[in-house]
């Protein structure tokens, strides 16, 4: 057996289709997208310990940015005194530079086992009813029919590259994906320097990578509404769930950070 299928992914789908029973039992239209959303908003809400430290991490480490310029003005020549300096800075602030890392790469398993889950429910390739009854638990209700993938007038099976065929309203998908990812990403960046920066020899890289970094902001949201465009509508409701639950928690711990300038005074933070 598969430890991950056994450990992640059985007891996702089990939990899905307990919450789809439940909504669908009550007669609620679209009891298929709620039950994604519901799940969702509890995985978000389980992964909220790691991503707030995540989060708060990397505000430690935007707040530290002035004093690691500093150091290296004063000892950027001395690569064994640059590094010292750079420890008992970070020492006296109680920041870890790696604790930003680990709730990532604890987090990537879920993602994962969670797009598998999801991709099942809403392809409805093959036996369909087989293959997930197969990996429901014996105390967890089997499905008698494939559930109503209609919500909120999309096809939750659908794919926006097929708009020709399903409709041109799909397209808002992709389109929504993208902007709710560009929100974050951009918050996610810090606000810019209104002091403007000494220019030497070697500040060449960093403007290099500031310059790499503001080009993703872009270029990701790009790249998941591309990715939208293709995939099953149910994806994009998880996803699109996922990052607006990301917005909030982005906001509630480190503020608007370079989308701020965008918004009015009493919500900046």
């Amino acid at each position: 057996m598969n430890p991950f299928e056994t450990f992640l992914t059985t007891p996702i789908l089990n939990l899905l289709v307990v919450f789809y029973q439940i909504l669908n039992a009550a007669s609620i239209p679209g009891a298929l997208g709620f039950a994604i959303i519901l799940l969702t908003v509890i995985i978000r809400m389980l992964l909220w310990p790691l991503t707030t430290a995540q989060l708060k991490s990397a505000a430690k480490m935007a707040a530290l940015k002035p004093h690691l310029d500093q150091i290296k003005a004063t000892h950027g020549h001395d690569k064994v005194r640059h590094q010292e300096e750079i420890t008992k800075l970070y020492k006296e602030h109680g920041v870890n530079p790696l604790a930003g890392c680990l709730p990532i790469l604890l987090q990537i398993p879920v993602f994962i086992a969670l797009y598998n889950v999801l991709l099942k429910i809403v392809e409805l390739k093959g036996d369909f009813l087989a293959d997930i009854n197969n990996r429901l638990y014996s105390f967890v209700p089997h499905l008698d029919k494939i559930p109503e993938t209609s919500f909120a007038s999309f096809n939750l099976s659908a794919k926006p590259s097929d708009w020709q065929q399903a409709g041109v309203l799909l397209l808002a998908i992709p389109a929504l994906t993208g902007i709710f990812q560009f929100i974050q990403s951009k918050m996610m960046m810090p606000q810019a320097n209104k002091l403007p920066a000494k220019k030497d020899e070697k500040s060449g890289l960093e403007d290099t990578m500031g310059q790499m970094q503001s080009q993703m902001v872009f270029l990701m949201p790009a790249m998941i509404a591309f990715f939208s465009y293709g995939f099953p509508v149910g994806l994009s409701l998880y996803w699109n769930t996922f990052t607006i639950i990301g917005i909030v928690q982005q906001y509630k711990i480190a503020g608007a950070g370079a989308l701020g300038k965008y918004l009015p005074e009493k919500w900046r933070k």
